[in-house]
């Protein structure tokens, strides 16, 4: 789409909404089992994005996520103020930020938007990846990772919101174009990015080819950033625990996670795309968030992080922050995340999620949730196994 952005005319011009489903993804009628072809557009741009992201992570650290994140990072920050200051510049601007930064009260009382807002924390800050682990491991063994962990939560959460005004900002000048509401035209998930927003660009009055090219660099860019980390997660585990060189670890796993994404390169891929998205942010992720609050908290003994925390900090912490801390994790993020998965389920089977088969919810859904949990049981057994042998070291093997 970054490229399509720069062709005269617009290849969807003919119609956003059916340029994306069906000359682009060429999407199947037949549900998640109607394969159908694949889409040699979306196949070679995911072979190149899994190709940039090899490259970057086979190097050592410091030369290559390192690197890339100190380049991409600023120009993430840079492209995306542009998009929201050029995006507040246009007409009916005003409409769509008054809709985005407009509470509706009554919705606290639902438990999807509670459901819906764990669920992106958790994509958002890559909570249960192994991220946080992995990336932690690089700091020194003084850094201060309370102060760390706010800023991190702190600025995350800071360019969420103001990345939402270049959303709603264009959003608002679609609506004006329209002559409806800003909520005629909002959409969810991908119909927003390669439906709503190719639409909007092709409608702007000036510049639309370098507005929709700087948008699209800007998607793939924060994808590049997040990739990157989910990869490390799995390479720095790999290496810290067995000692294998760097280069057959990274190209393992890109090797594993580009045939693990053709099945998204079909005329089903979108539905696969949807299911999985939806059960690893709602199951996945929080599942893994309250294994963690679990075991930490009960099984690995808090005291023995406080005394940590407090050796990196040089200083104790107030004694109410370590009781807030330790109840916190002991027992209400664990009681709220149980409350979080057990309604979800309950709605899961009551409502099937989007009007799915509940075949394909089970299979593709609950069925990718448990291989992934078996697959980290396994590898659990045997670095148990290898350590008692002692072939394994139990830190970081540059520590």
């Amino acid at each position: 789409y970054m490229l399509f952005s720069l062709q005269n005319p617009f290849p969807w011009s003919g119609g956003s909404e059916g340029f994306f489903f069906r000359d682009f993804l060429r999407l199947t009628d037949g549900g998640a089992f109607d394969l159908g072809g694949v889409s040699i557009p979306i196949l070679c741009a995911t072979a190149g994005i899994w190709f940039v992201l090899w490259f970057i992570c086979v190097r050592r650290v410091e030369h290559g996520v390192e690197l890339a994140c100190r380049a991409f990072m600023p120009v993430l920050l840079v492209l995306t103020s542009i998009l929201v200051f050029w995006g507040l510049s246009l007409k009916g601007a005003r409409e769509g930020v008054i809709q985005y930064l407009a509470p509706d009260w009554s919705k606290l009382g639902e438990v999807q938007v509670w459901r819906d807002a764990f669920g992106q924390v958790f994509f958002s800050l890559s909570l249960g990846f192994g991220i946080m682990i992995a990336y932690a491991s690089y700091l020194p063994r003084k850094a201060n990772l309370v102060r760390n962990a706010w800023i991190t939560a702190g600025l995350d959460s800071l360019y969420s919101v103001f990345a939402g005004f270049a959303v709603f900002s264009v959003l608002g000048y679609m609506a004006h174009v329209e002559g409806t509401g800003v909520e005629q035209v909002v959409k969810s998930g991908p119909g927003l990015c390669f439906v709503v927003y190719p639409q909007a660009i092709s409608e702007l009055p000036a510049l639309n080819r370098l507005f929709g090219f700087l948008f699209f660099l800007t998607l793939v860019l924060a994808g590049l950033t997040s990739s990157m980390s989910i990869i490390e997660a799995f390479v720095a585990a790999a290496v810290d625990k067995f000692e294998w060189s760097r280069f057959p670890v990274v190209t393992g796993v890109c090797g594993v996670g580009f045939l693990g994404s053709l099945i998204f390169t079909t005329g089903a891929g979108l539905v696969w795309l949807d299911i999985v998205d939806h059960f690893l942010n709602q199951y996945g992720l929080v599942l893994v968030g309250l294994l963690e609050c679990l075991l930490i908290g009960w099984y690995y003994r808090l005291d023995r992080l406080h005394v940590h925390l407090s050796d990196a900090k040089e200083g104790r912490y107030p004694v109410l922050w370590d009781m807030w801390w330790e109840w916190s994790v002991k027992f209400a993020a664990p009681a709220v995340l149980v409350i979080i998965v057990t309604w979800s389920l309950i709605e899961e089977f009551t409502r099937p999620y989007e009007g799915y088969s509940p075949k394909a919810l089970v299979l593709i859904g609950f069925g990718w949730i448990l291989g992934t949990f078996l697959l980290s049981g396994v590898f659990s057994v045997y670095t148990k196994h290898r350590r008692k042998e002692g072939r394994v070291e139990a830190t970081p093997a540059g520590e």
